[in-house]
């Protein structure tokens, strides 16, 4: 224990909390919620701003929230006693159901909470066809 105080200090390593805050998808935490009318994600970003994040949904119904949570300049006069709030690059995807309507998608964000609003739409069900069976005189 004497050497784990020596390494870290007075406080307690935590290995989880390392690890959370070096995975971009675990310090990216999202909701996923479905209503009767829309999907609707939320989204946890910190200290980020809109222009800092970007919302796009592709041709194959991917939902992609992403953006940089940039390094503070380091000035040489000030020493750092713990960092841990992540930084660089984050990226989140999801893959949306067939009744999602991806031209009516709507995104907000206050007090860095990110709300992506994904309307659904009725899927049209695969018509059926009757085949009439021949009968085949031989």
């Amino acid at each position: 224990m004497a050497l784990i105080s020596q390494l870290f200090g007075d406080e307690i390593y935590d290995p989880f909390l390392s690890m959370v805050n070096k995975c971009p998808v675990l310090n990216t935490p999202t909701d996923w919620k479905e209503t009767p009318e829309a999907h609707v994600f939320i989204s946890d970003l910190p200290g980020l701003n809109k222009k800092e994040v970007n919302v796009e949904i592709d041709d194959e119904r991917v939902l992609k929230i992403y953006g940089e949570r940039k390094e503070e300049k380091d000035d040489k006069n000030v020493k750092w006693h713990r960092v841990e709030r992540c930084r660089g690059e984050f990226r989140r995807s999801f893959r949306l159901p067939e009744n999602v309507k991806t031209d009516g998608v709507k995104a907000s964000m206050e007090d860095g909470v990110l709300v992506v609003t994904v309307p659904k739409q009725e899927v049209k069900k695969p018509e059926k066809k009757m085949i009439e069976i021949e009968e085949i005189k031989g």
